[in-house]
């Protein structure tokens, strides 16, 4: 991908800063010098371990778009729904069997429920295990509901419950994958690789409709079961792969395993242990961690009560909730029931057509995480959406429903596709990357928790209530996700800071101190007067101050 690698201007831009700027004499500022970055390339170990994590949103994707094509299957409606002669309710197939609003909304929504449970349990097993260890558990814990889902024969419940199992590892996994490749990829690529785990979501889906379309057919149980067992190759694939890889460089750190941490960082930037910036990025996660020992016996709760936590909390409780209030998943969930709606004689082709979309634009998202500012284009697509989402609704409810116009019909396909142009390339992706990098180390996993786990939360909201807001209302379902992306838009204005091209510690270091979020793509860390800096050591704790910074003695390297 050429938008990876950096121009001469920027290299020149970072060098000159890494010149002007020290860590050693203002630690609060070294976020600065991981743009000293420059000296550090471009690895195959990087971009392999950004990969093989992301197949985690790979099974997030893959379990959560395969359900849409279950309904509309001859074999899983005998086996999971109920029996009518009312032919309001047989589907195209001719199959007398249909499933009500209940049991279909529970079916699909066990799968967020479960990793809601999954996304606030992992924290601590993440603390504990360690980054990438937690992420090879969480895997193989998805292949648990696999057997379950996979072995159902009649029994409805037993399919439920083996998507929420499934979803406990699904969840845990949406917040491991994002803070492993936070905490251990290079700033340069950190954007792009954490974005690369909504490109696999997306993947993820594409894959689940084109079996569901192969297999659609088909009159057995193999119709179903196919797409299912598929998902233990994925499985797999990503809890044997994490074994190979190296643990997060910051995990270690704080675990006192400093060598480990110096060779990983090095590896993964392609230079030598004791280059300058693999040192600045040690000085940088040393005085992050003494800064957080200075308040050692603080307690979970503070989380919420310690400087600027609170705000932060919530920041990433709103953009997670709003990935989902964007109402992606309303067409991913229910895509094929509501395009059959609307007059098309295969829906599941409909339903490749909106995959296509978002897989080829959410490539288009990783050039404007690496390019675009994270502000910016968070806005643009939330307004974007607004206005797909006010044409679906009024031509929707005002024409299609009244005439059933197939010029309506394709009036909302259309639209439909644009609101998902605007999802992949903005929402989609941005959203994983602004929150990874939005807390500090201490509070990372509990913050990363339960920010994910708001996204579960209105995930499993949307897939439950669906139907039943949908037969109430109709079409004009659309203006609540409309009026929900207007909110949106403003919310990042005013309360999220520019986080592009930052380090972890800098971004912290500019929450501390207050940057104001509408100019913060402005700030400069360099120009930060020193009266700023104590007050904000003294807010951290009073033995922060005696905490000494200088570098351990190495041979740097220079390139």
């Amino acid at each position: 991908m050429p938008f990876l690698k950096r121009t001469e201007r920027e290299a020149n831009e970072a060098a000159q800063l890494e010149k002007t700027s020290s860590p050693l004499a203002n630690p609060a500022h070294a976020g600065n010098n991981e743009l000293s970055g420059s000296d550090q390339k471009i690895t195959f170990i990087a971009v392999f371990l950004g990969l093989v994590a992301s197949i985690g949103g790979f099974m997030f994707g893959y379990t959560s778009g395969q359900i849409s094509g279950y309904f509309q299957m001859a074999d899983y409606q005998r086996r999971f729904g109920e029996f009518t002669d009312d032919p309001a309710k047989i589907g195209n197939n001719g199959v007398p069997y249909w499933f009500n609003v209940t049991r279909q909304g529970t079916i699909v929504s066990m799968l967020c429920a479960g990793a809601l449970i999954g996304s606030l349990a992992v924290g601590k097993l993440a603390d504990t295990l360690g980054r990438r260890m937690a992420v090879s558990a969480s895997a193989f814990f998805c292949a648990i509901g696999m057997i379950i889902e996979i072995s159902s024969t009649t029994h409805w419940a037993q399919f439920a419950v083996g998507r929420l199992v499934t979803g406990m590892g699904v969840g845990a996994l949406s917040v491991t994958v994002p803070m492993y490749q936070s905490e251990s990829t290079p700033a340069v690529i950190r954007g792009v690789v954490v974005a690369c785990y909504q490109l696999f979501v997306t993947l993820g889906i594409w894959t689940a409709y084109m079996i569901n379309y192969g297999t659609h057919t088909m009159d057995s149980s193999a119709s179903w079961r196919i797409t299912v067992g598929l998902g233990f190759l994925f499985t797999f694939i990503l809890g044997g792969g994490m074994l190979f890889l190296p643990e997060s460089p910051r995990f270690a750190f704080r675990q006192g395993r400093e060598e480990e941490a110096r060779a990983t960082i090095a590896r993964l930037g392609g230079v030598d242990a004791n280059h300058k910036s693999v040192n600045d990025q040690i000085n940088e996660i040393r005085f992050k961690l003494d800064e957080e020992r200075a308040g050692k016996d603080t307690k979970w709760w503070e989380m919420f009560t310690a400087p600027t936590m609170l705000r932060r909390v919530m920041i990433g409780v709103v953009l997670q909730a709003g990935q989902q209030l964007t109402g992606a998943n309303f067409f991913f969930y229910y895509g094929t029931t509501v395009f059959q709606g609307v007059g098309l004689d295969n829906s599941y082709v409909t339903q490749i057509i909106l995959g296509s979309v978002n897989v080829f634009c959410t490539f288009g998202g990783l050039w404007v995480v690496q390019k675009c500012a994270r502000r910016t284009a968070l806005i643009v697509g939330a307004l974007w959406a607004v206005v797909c989402f006010l044409i679906y609704a009024l031509v929707g409810e005002l024409v299609l429903e009244k005439t059933g116009s197939s010029a309506a019909g394709n009036v909302l396909i259309v639209f439909t596709c644009l609101f998902i142009v605007s999802f992949a390339t903005t929402w989609g992706p941005l959203v994983w990357a602004v929150v990874a990098e939005l807390y500090p180390a201490r509070y990372r996993a509990p913050c990363m928790a339960l920010a994910t786990a708001s996204n579960w939360l209105w995930n499993f909201l949307i897939s439950f209530f669906t139907t039943f807001i949908v037969n109430d209302i109709n079409y004009w379902y659309g203006l609540v996700f409309g009026g929900s992306c207007l909110f949106l838009a403003g919310f990042v204005f005013f309360f999220v800071i520019e986080s592009k091209d930052r380090s972890l510690e800098e971004i912290d270091t500019m929450y501390v101190l207050g940057v104001n979020p509408i100019t913060s793509a402005k700030w400069d860390g360099s120009k930060v007067p020193h009266d700023e800096e104590s007050s904000r050591e003294n807010s951290v704790g009073p033995q922060h101050a005696s905490a000494p910074m200088d570098r351990v003695p190495t041979n740097t390297v220079h390139e």
